[in-house]
C-alpha cells in the first residue's frame, strides 16, 4: 500500500471522510504545482519537490493516527508495524526513488548513501530528517520533516549554500509545506487543505526585529557562562519565550512571525547534537532565503563544509541584530557587526 506515494500524482492515502467540499479560505492563491512551474524551469526539481509533497501529505495522516505507548508511537496499517519515524523514513525514500530525478539519498535513520536510481547529470542528492521531534509525538506537540536538495551526486565536500532547494513539512494543528528554491527569493508556505491539495498561503522575504526567543540545549548554561549571559539578557529584556522542544516548529515560527531567534549552543559537558547535513543546513537555507541569518558562532552555517554525513554543530537562526548579539556575546565579535554593540554584548 505504501508504494502509492511513489506515483506522486495520486491522491494521499486518506480515508474518504477526511475530504471536504468546503471552499478554500485562500481562493486567489495558487497550487504548489503552479507555484513550482512558475518558479523554476527545472522539471526534474519540480518533479522531486512534488513527490516529496505527496510523501509529506501521507506522513501527516499517519502521524495523526499513530498509536502511542510509553516509549514509542507506531502505525498499524495492514501488516505494517513501524515506529512513525521509521515509517516516515520509508515513505520519503520511496518518493525520491519514484521521482526518477534523485541519484543519492540518506537520512538520519539511514545515514549512508542510498542509490535512488536517478541520473548524476541533471539529477539531485537529498538528505533528510524524516520526523524531527518524533519523541514528542505522544504529547501531541508539533513535529516535522526536514530535507535539503543538492545538485548532482555529492552530499559531502559541499556546503549548505550549494543547495538548490530545502523544505520542512510541519505536522501540527495545521499541516504546512514550507520550501525555498535557489532560483527565487523568499521562503514559501503551502497549507494542506481538507480536500488534500497544497495551497500557497504565504511568502516570507524579511525577518525583522522582535523580542521572541527559543533557547535549545539550556543545560549548556551550567558550564558555558557566555550562553548563560545571553539567556539572562533575553529574560531581563522581557523577551517572549516560545520553545516547544521541536526544532521544526521553533524555527518555523521565526519564518511565520518574521522575527525572533532560535539558539542551540554547546558547552564542555553538552556536546553538539544537531546534524549539519540533515537539519542545520536545510533550515539555514530556509531562514536565509526568508531574509534572516544563521550562525555557528563565527560564520553562516551555509558556509560550513559538510565533511562527514554525521557532522554536528551549534547554531543560531534569527534576525540580523539577534545574530550579531549571539556572535558578540559568545565570541566577542560579529562578522555582521553594526556600529554599536548590541544588547548582552554591550
Amino acid at each position: 500500500m505504501e508504494t502509492r506515494v511513489a506515483s506522486c500524482a495520486r491522491a494521499a492515502i486518506l480515508p474518504s471522510h477526511q475530504y471536504s467540499t468546503a471552499r478554500s479560505l485562500y481562493p486567489s492563491s495558487t497550487s504548489k504545482e503552479e507555484f513550482l512551474s512558475k518558479s523554476t524551469s527545472d522539471k526534474g526539481l519540480i518533479r522531486l519537490m512534488m513527490c516529496m509533497g505527496e510523501a509529506l501529505r501521507t506522513i501527516a495522516f499517519k502521524v495523526r493516527t499513530a498509536s502511542c505507548g510509553g516509549t514509542a508511537c507506531v502505525n498499524s496499517f495492514g501488516d505494517e508495524q513501524l515506529a512513525v519515524d521509521m515509517l516516515a523514513d520509508k515513505l520519503l525514500f520511496e518518493a525520491l526513488q519514484y521521482s526518477h530525478h534523485c541519484k543519492y539519498a540518506c537520512s538520519e535513520e539511514v545515514p549512508e548513501l542510498q542509490d535512488m536510481g536517478g541520473p548524476v547529470a541533471g539529477g539531485f542528492s537529498v538528505a533528510f530528517d524524516p520526523l524531527d521531534g518524533s519523541s514528542i509525538v505522544d504529547t501531541n506537540f508539533t513535529v516535522g520533516t526536514i530535507f535539503g536538495v543538492w545538485p548532482g551526486d555529492k552530499l559531502t565536500g559541499v556546503t549548505g549554500a550549494q543547495q538548490v532547494a530545502a523544505a520542512m513539512g510541519i505536522f501540527g494543528p495545521r499541516t504546512t509545506y514550507v520550501l525555498a528554491l535557489k532560483d527565487i527569493p523568499g521562503t514559501h508556505e503551502f497549507l494542506l487543505l481538507d480536500e488534500g491539495k497544497w495551497q500557497h498561503v504565504k511568502d516570507t522575504t524579511s525577518i525583522g526585529e522582535g523580542k521572541m526567543f527559543s533557547p535549545g540545549n539550556l543545560r549548556a548554561t551550567s558550564d558555558n557562562p557566555d550562553y548563560a549571559k545571553l539567556i539572562d539578557y533575553y529574560v531581563r529584556e522581557k523577551y517572549t519565550l516560545r520553545y516547544t522542544g521541536g526544532m521544526v516548529p521553533d524555527v518555523n515560527q521565526i519564518i511565520v512571525k518574521e522575527k525572533g531567534i532560535f539558539t542551540n549552543v554547546i558547552s564542555p559537558s553538552a556536546k553538539a547534537k544537531l546534524r549539519l547535513l540533515f537539519e542545520v543546513a536545510p533550515l539555514g537555507f530556509l531562514i536565509e532565503k526568508a531574509g534572516g541569518y544563521s550562525s555557528d558562532g563565527k560564520q553562516s552555517v551555509l558556509d560550513k563544509v559538510i565533511v562527514n554525513l554525521d557532522d554536528r554543530t551549534q547554531v543560531a537562526y534569527g534576525s540580523k541584530n539577534e545574530i550579531i548579539r549571539f556572535e558578540e556575546t559568545l565570541y566577542g565579535s560579529s562578522r555582521l557587526k553594526l556600529s554599536e554593540p548590541v544588547g548582552a554584548a554591550a
